[in-house]
This record gives structure tokens, C-alpha cells and sequence, in this order.
């Protein structure tokens, strides 16, 4: 046998989930992953056990589900900060929950920045209103937006010292890290300011060329619509600066040593790869990276029998008794502890490939997470360690 196969499993470091949430020069955290990994939840679990250690929290979810709202006694979040009920006493701590609204976080950024006039001007007009409810990206980076409006808030007048952030269900794990560039490019971007040029510059500036290329531009998109971007781009021209000035400290907030960010994964193959992706990328843009949470794991069978010596018995038993109950039971084992096994296997490989990541795994819930008790019993399975 070689050296190599003889070698024990690589085991992955242990994330101490409550040291992460007394360290109060941590004032950041952020939960982010693929899709339908459990990000909502674990982000609720944390702020919930840190205000119950006795910090003062406020929560940002980006799911529309609500079921944050739910679990937490609030018959509706929206984008201003509410107060969870039935925080347990004794700890000094608070938690507010909010749900970001993607357009009045944006109409927000405009209102703060330009003048009333300007910003009645930027908020009726059409092209605005289709750019700040659906452009791709707008949703990543109005999160970051809000993340960045309340850091400063409870820098202000210590309402908070920890934020949690629930970053939202993107195609892609890495999508929010882009976002704040890629609208901010967007808005300063060469088509933007071609489609502009009219309406800022004297006519004598109004080439041939030019002129063609916004005609083209207005056969294709409708001549309303020209219009309705290029009164949009010359009312919002004095924000170019600002939304790239936002871009750049909302960057550098998430590289900050107060911001820890929390990988979400549930034990399969597609999201562990994506939390692989999203760790290598932390690493390669100097993020601060606490760890790793793998959801839903199955529990152990807690016992010596293997799947293979379940099935053998099984069919021996099946063999006298085709309808024996043992038999069926002994298959259930066998087909748990393969998914046990399973499981162990891909959080090995992960550790293999990423020796440094200190890693949580969380048992799956009997049921959904509905309140705050389902929501503690979360923390302290994040809690408790092997």
C-alpha cells in the first residue's frame, strides 16, 4: 500500500462560531453563497445568537420570501430596520430586521446626492424607473448600497456594532462582488455618454458621424426611449462621480479587517463547488474570509455497521422473508450512511484543496425554520463543533 493511501482524510480547521460573534472588532458579517444553500437562515441564526451574547444587531436579508419575517415575529420587513420581539433577556443585546427594497435603496442614493429639483427630475423619468427594478446587477449592488448606509449610521451614533448581511440569491456567488463596478461602469460607460452628447455639448459639436450613430441608436430603441435615456444621463451626469466614489468605498469596506465574510454551502457537489470559486475569489481580492458553513448535513448513524454489511444482511433476511421489516430497515441504514459517507467525502475534498478554510457543518433541521427557537437551535448547531 503506498504512502499516499495510507494518509488520514485531510480534516478541516473548526470555525468558532462564537468567537467570531464576541469579537467586537468585527463589526461586519457577511453570508454569502449559491442559491437554496440556507444563506437566510444562517445569517438570521447568527444575528440572533450574537444579540442574545449581548451586541446590538440589525440583520439585512435579500430574500423575498419573507420567511425571515416569519421566523422572527414580524408580520412584515421592509427596507427600514424593525425590532425583533422576544430577543432572551439578560444578554444587553438588541436585533432589528430589514428587507432591502432595490428601488427606494436607489432612489435613496439619488435623493442624498442631488438637488430636489435634479432628483424629482431622475425619479420620474421612465428609463430610471425600468434601470432601478431590474437592470442586471442593480439588486447586488443596492445591497451593498444599504450595507454601506447603515455601517455609516452605526458609526454615527452607535446604534449598532454588528451588521449581518444576507447577500442575495444571484445566478452566481460572485455576482455581488462585481455589481457595484459594473453599474457604476455602466452609468460612466462610452454608449451612456454617446447617447448624451447631444443633449450636453453646442451643435457645432454635433458631427456627421455622430449624428448617424443616434439616429441608428433611435431606430432601433424607439425614439421615446433615446430620449427618455438621454434626459435620464444628463440629469444624473452630476452622479457619475458619486456612484463610482460609492463603488470604490463600498470595495474597500468588504476588504476591511472589521468585515469577516461566512461561505454558505449545503454538502453537494454543485455548491461546494461554488463555495470553492467564491473562496479562491475572497482570497485572490485580500477579503476577509472567517469561514465556512456547510447546512443541511445529514446526522451520523452513530454506529460501527456499514452500508455494505446492512445490505448483505438485508438480503439474507429478504431472502426467508420477502416482506421482513428488519430487511427494510437495515436498507434505510445502509442508504443513510452512503449519504453520510457521501457528504464527508466532498467536505474532505474541499478541505484538501483548501486546507486553511476553518469550516462549521450544520445537521439538517427536522422541519423548516419558522420561529426563534428553530433559529437558536441553527446557532448552536453552528455553535457546536466536533
Amino acid at each position: 500500500m503506498s504512502t499516499r493511501s495510507r494518509q488520514a482524510p485531510r480534516q478541516a480547521p473548526v470555525l468558532d462560531i462564537d468567537a467570531l460573534l464576541d469579537d467586537r472588532s468585527v463589526e461586519i458579517i457577511v453570508c454569502c453563497g449559491s442559491g437554496g444553500v440556507g444563506k437566510t437562515t444562517t445569517s438570521a441564526a447568527l444575528a440572533l445568537r450574537a444579540a442574545e451574547q449581548g451586541r446590538n444587531v440589525v440583520v439585512l436579508t435579500i430574500d423575498p420570501a419573507r420567511r425571515l419575517a416569519q421566523s422572527m415575529g414580524i408580520e412584515q420587513l421592509d427596507n427600514t430596520p424593525r425590532p425583533v420581539p422576544g430577543i432572551a433577556p439578560g444578554g444587553g443585546g438588541s436585533l432589528d430586521a430589514m428587507m432591502l427594497d432595490m428601488k427606494r435603496t436607489f432612489d435613496e442614493v439619488v435623493e442624498g446626492q442631488a438637488s430636489p429639483e435634479k432628483a424629482k427630475q431622475i425619479l420620474e423619468n421612465p428609463f430610471y424607473v425600468a434601470l432601478s427594478s431590474s437592470f442586471a446587477g442593480t439588486q447586488e449592488y443596492m445591497a451593498m448600497e444599504k450595507l454601506g448606509q447603515l455601517h455609516r449610521q452605526a458609526r454615527e451614533d452607535d446604534t449598532y456594532d454588528l451588521i449581518v448581511v444576507d447577500t442575495p440569491p444571484s445566478r452566481s456567488a460572485l455576482d455581488f462582488l462585481d455589481a457595484p463596478e459594473r453599474l457604476s461602469s455602466f452609468l460612466d460607460g462610452r454608449l451612456i455618454r454617446l447617447l448624451v452628447a447631444p443633449a450636453r455639448g453646442p451643435a457645432r459639436l454635433m458631427t456627421a458621424g455622430l449624428s448617424v450613430v443616434t439616429n441608428a441608436l433611435g431606430k432601433i430603441l424607439g425614439g421615446q426611449m433615446l430620449r427618455d435615456v438621454q434626459t435620464f444621463v444628463t440629469a444624473l451626469d452630476t452622479l457619475f462621480g458619486s456612484f463610482r466614489q460609492r463603488a470604490e468605498k463600498t470595495f474597500a469596506l468588504l476588504q476591511a479587517d472589521g468585515t469577516a465574510f461566512v461561505v454558505v454551502a449545503s454538502p453537494e457537489p454543485d455548491a461546494l463547488r461554488e463555495a470553492a470559486y467564491f473562496v479562491d475569489r475572497l482570497t485572490d481580492d485580500d477579503m476577509p474570509l472567517a469561514g465556512l458553513v456547510v447546512n443541511r448535513a445529514s446526522p451520523s448513524a452513530h454506529t460501527d455497521l456499514s452500508a455494505e454489511a446492512a445490505i448483505a444482511a438485508a438480503d439474507r433476511l429478504g431472502t426467508k422473508d420477502p416482506s421482513s421489516l428488519t430487511a427494510g430497515l437495515l436498507r434505510l441504514h445502509a442508504d443513510r450512511v452512503r449519504i453520510v459517507e457521501r457528504e464527508r467525502h466532498l467536505r474532505e475534498r474541499f478541505a484538501a484543496s483548501h486546507p486553511t478554510v476553518p469550516t462549521a457543518v450544520v445537521p439538517a433541521m427536522a422541519g423548516d425554520v419558522h420561529d426563534l427557537e428553530g433559529l437558536r437551535a441553527i446557532g448552536d448547531g453552528l455553535a457546536t463543533q466536533a
